[in-house]
């Protein structure tokens, strides 16, 4: 399996608070993220959301859905939310949230491709994989400053 890391940091003029409320409500980020076709709740997990389980189907610049599920596995309120992921991609994610002048979140992704065709063609292909992944996370922020009515000062 290819293995990837990728490390997203966005930087809003928003409270963290706010930004912290749009990105745990997994649910919708259908409704302002580009690329993110679709996000169904599986499983609840306790009180704060740890063990909810998610489906998710997200589509980009390469015209192939990928679909996996993540569980939540860590929140810490308002710092921290980490899943792991199973299906097409497997890993971990952990979103970490931190407060100034403005709210910057990072967003690591570390990763394998199960599917025999992205295993191939990872060796050609990562650049093409990695760039894809750049897309959608800077259409992420782009979507998040938009619901919030916040300015996105960067994102890297």
């Amino acid at each position: 399996m290819a293995a990837y890391s990728f490390l997203t940091t966005w930087i809003l003029e928003a409270p963290r608070e706010d930004v912290w409320s749009a990105i745990y409500e997994i649910e919708g980020w259908p409704r302002w993220w580009r690329g993110v076709e679709r996000v169904e709740k599986l499983e609840h997990g306790d009180a704060d959301g740890v063990g909810a389980l998610y489906r998710h189907e997200w589509r980009s610049v390469i015209p192939y859905p990928v679909r996996f599920q993540t569980r939540i596995t860590r929140i810490d309120f308002p710092y921290v939310i980490e899943a792991d992921a199973d299906g097409e991609l497997a890993g971990t994610g952990r979103w970490r949230f931190f407060d100034g002048r403005e709210t910057a979140v990072t967003y690591e992704w570390n990763v394998r491709t199960t599917r025999a065709w992205m295993n191939v063609l990872a060796p050609a292909a990562r650049p093409i994989f990695r760039w894809n992944h750049n897309v959608v996370m800077h259409q992420g922020g782009e979507g998040l400053a938009g619901l919030l009515g916040a300015r996105l000062l960067a994102v890297t």
